[in-house]
This record gives C-alpha cells, sequence and structure tokens, in this order.
C-alpha cells in the first residue's frame, strides 16, 4: 500500500476535490437560500421542495441515459462535457427571473451536474487502490465541508447584499476556472477501454441491461436508494428550521455553516484514513448510530442559543461524513473495471431519484406556520432516523461480498508471484 501519493495523484485529488466543490455547491446553496425564496417568490414549501427535487429527478434521468456511454469514451472527455452542461445550468439560476424560469434552470443544472459525481467515483476506482480510497474519498468529501466553510457562508452573504441571484453568478465564475484547469492539466483517463466490455460491442443499451442484471450490484444500488434518504429530507428545510424554529437570525446563520464547515473539514480525511486502518464497514456503522442519535435531538428542538445550535450541526456532519466517505470507498470496490462507469452513472442516478422522492415527501410532511415555524419536523426526523439504521443491515452483505473479492484478487496475485521463479526455472 502507498505511503505517499504522487505528485500527479495528489493533483486528481485536489481538483477533484476542487470539482466537487462547485457541485456540491450548486445544489446545497438551495437550502440556505430557502428563507429568502419563500418569501422573495412568494412560494409554498411544497413548490421549494419541487424546485430541490427537480434536480435530483433530472440528475437521475440523466445519468440512466448516459450509463450505457459511460464505459465508451476517454473519462476525461465525458467529464468536460457534463462539466460545461452544469455551467450552463448555473448561469441560468443566476439569471432567472421567476419561478417557473428557476425551476427549468434547476432541471437543466441537474441533467448535467448529476453525472459529474459518478464519473469522478469512476476516476478514483481507476487510478486508487481500494486500501487507499478511504483516504482519497475523505480528502475528495472534504469538498462539502469547504462548501459550508467558504461557499455557502459567502453565497448567503451576497444574497443578503444583493440578492438570490448572486450566489448561482459565484458559483458560474468559479467553476469555469476549475473547467479550464481540468482541460488542460487532466490527463486521458482510457484503461477501462482496454478491458472486453460485457455484451455486445458498441451496444449501449446491451452494456446498461448487463450491468444492472447482476445480482451483487442490485444489492448495492438498494442500498444507494435508502443512503440519500437522510440528507436529502433534512436539507432542503434546514436554514428555514434554523431561523423559525430555533431562533437564529439570518445574520447569524453564516456562522452555523461556516463553523460546522470548519469541523467537517478537519474531519473529513481523518475519518477516511480510519476507514482504511479499522474498515470501512465499521467506520460506516459508527458515523449511522451516532447520526441517528443527533437527528432525533436535533429535529426535536425549539428555541435554542447558538452555541448549541453550532455544536449539534457539527456533530451531525460529522456523522453524515463519516458514513458518505466510508460508504462511497466500500461501493466504489463493487463494480468490475468494465463496468464503473455504467455502475456509477446507475447508482449515482438511483440516489437521486430516491434523494427527489425524499425532497418531495419532506415537502408534504412538513408544514409552515402563519408565523413561519415549520411543523412536523420530528416526525421527519423519525423517518431519517428509520432510513439511516436500515442501511446499516443493508450494507453488511455489500461490505462481505467486497471482503471476498479482496480476498480472491490477493490470493490470485500470490499465485502468479509464486509461478514467476518456476516459469524462470523452466525456461
Amino acid at each position: 500500500m502507498p505511503s505517499v501519493f504522487t505528485r500527479y495523484q495528489k493533483f486528481v485529488i485536489a481538483v477533484l476535490a476542487f470539482l466537487q466543490f462547485t457541485i456540491i455547491l450548486d445544489f446545497m446553496i438551495i437550502g440556505p437560500l430557502g428563507a429568502l425564496l419563500l418569501r422573495d417568490m412568494h412560494i409554498t414549501t411544497r413548490q421549494f421542495g419541487l424546485v430541490v427535487s427537480a434536480y435530483a429527478f433530472s440528475a437521475g434521468t440523466s445519468g440512466l441515459l448516459a450509463a450505457g456511454f459511460a464505459d465508451k469514451f476517454d473519462r476525461k472527455k465525458l467529464l468536460l462535457f457534463f462539466y460545461c452542461g452544469f455551467l450552463l445550468g448555473t448561469l441560468l439560476c443566476g439569471v432567472a427571473g421567476s419561478y417557473g424560469f428557476l425551476l427549468g434552470a434547476r432541471i437543466v443544472t441537474g441533467v448535467f451536474g448529476g453525472v459529474i459525481g459518478s464519473i469522478s467515483m469512476a476516476i478514483i476506482a481507476d487510478l486508487f487502490p481500494l486500501q487507499v480510497r478511504g483516504r482519497v474519498m475523505g480528502t475528495v468529501q472534504t469538498a462539502f465541508a469547504a462548501s459550508q466553510v467558504m461557499g455557502i457562508p459567502l453565497g448567503v452573504f451576497l444574497s443578503n447584499r444583493w440578492g438570490w441571484h448572486a450566489p448561482f453568478l459565484m458559483i458560474f465564475v468559479v467553476s469555469a476556472a476549475v473547467g479550464v484547469v481540468i482541460a488542460l492539466r487532466l490527463e486521458p483517463i482510457v484503461e477501462h477501454l482496454k478491458v472486453p466490455a460485457r455484451g455486445k460491442p458498441g451496444n449501449p443499451f446491451q452494456h446498461l441491461v448487463t450491468t444492472v442484471s447482476q445480482g451483487r450490484y442490485l444489492r448495492t444500488f438498494a442500498a444507494t436508494m435508502l443512503l440519500a434518504t437522510g440528507g436529502f429530507m433534512l436539507m432542503p428545510f434546514g436554514s428555514t428550521f434554523t431561523v423559525n424554529n430555533l431562533g437564529i437570525s439570518l445574520q447569524k446563520l453564516p456562522w452555523v455553516y461556516m463553523i460546522t464547515g470548519a469541523v467537517t473539514f478537519v474531519a473529513g480525511p481523518l475519518l477516511g484514513k480510519l476507514s482504511d486502518t479499522i474498515g470501512k464497514y465499521q467506520v460506516f456503522c459508527i458515523g449511522s448510530v451516532g447520526g441517528a442519535a443527533i437527528v432525533g435531538v436535533y429535529c426535536h428542538l425549539g428555541t435554542t442559543p447558538l452555541s448549541m445550535v453550532i455544536a449539534i450541526n457539527a456533530v451531525l456532519f460529522v456523522a453524515v461524513t463519516c458514513r458518505m466517505i466510508s460508504a462511497s470507498a466500500l461501493i466504489s470496490a463493487v463494480p468490475d473495471m468494465q463496468d464503473r462507469g455504467a455502475f456509477m452513472s446507475v447508482n449515482s442516478s438511483l440516489q437521486q431519484f430516491s434523494g427527489g422522492v425524499a425532497s418531495s415527501l419532506a415537502g408534504l410532511i412538513v408544514v409552515q406556520a402563519p408565523d413561519g415555524r415549520l411543523l412536523h419536523y420530528d416526525l421527519l426526523g423519525y423517518v431519517v432516523m428509520g432510513a439511516m439504521t436500515l442501511v446499516v443491515a443493508l450494507m453488511y452483505p455489500i461490505h462481505r461480498a467486497v471482503m471476498r473479492k479482496m480476498a480472491a484478487a490477493a490470493a490470485a496475485a500470490a499465485e502468479g508471484e509464486a509461478a514467476k521463479p518456476m516459469a524462470a526455472a523452466a525456461s
């Protein structure tokens, strides 16, 4: 197991992390802007839930359509194509002047942005062995925390000063710069093209069908669908709940995201290293149990001091990060190289679809009272806790299958090494 990454590997990790930062920020910024959008656009919680879920549903559809082609091209070219579409969608969000236009812009952003995560996962699986993927995922997942520390507070500041359009325009400018770096410095990623594909050569639909029909993949897809439930259900109304139920003003809201993100930023790489050391499934279980307990507390809070809100949010986000890093690293070992692109696309699509359903369901469960408070948030918490607990059970057979796969690969490698002296002697 390499103790130090090469200079190019460090560059790949850094650029994927920064790319994820722009994608995650674009998706997550909707949550903090919720209070402003509900007020400025005079929309209901159900309409706002649709804005959030529209991204998820369009991303899910796009991922399924792209899955058959995901292993047919250089992953760098595929990444750049979808990233350019993501830039277009973000720019449209920045100039949206009505609810309908914004809804359409989120659909465009989802069509392209939702596929990028699966391409990044395939790149990581292609370039890094499983033994260090926890560390890689831990670093890349710090993009989530970075969006909390830098992006979201800045986005909230810009929206408070110049309106809710400003954060999207900021994301567009930053994302364009990242795209240029990827185009100039990322090397072609084509090793998967050298492995014989399953099904009929050149038939994307057959490749998709062959991939999704494998039982070990189907088990993973089922776990992934439920894995997304927690974040998608709590995220859309997080800022509204914090402001109207917990009593934190819009001016102080950036501090919640900033400090929470800073804690998660530090914890991410440590959790990734821990998952490589003691086991990815073990770390996932720790994060799930801890996360469910914190959700139970958080969703029952009333007016709460700022310091306590920050502390609870920090612990919750560390638990969520713990789950996502370990689960991503474990799931990345499931597909074979010739299936990685298709598998990751389908996996991401199902995650987006289930997230869209979860967001819509959250919009139906949660109701905004005349005084602005959100009602039934405690019920939402119970649903999330149940989902987090169930995923622990669903991930266990995946963990066992990966362990068997790694053991078989190690045994085959050992046999190959043992055969070399015999072949040399025979010659």
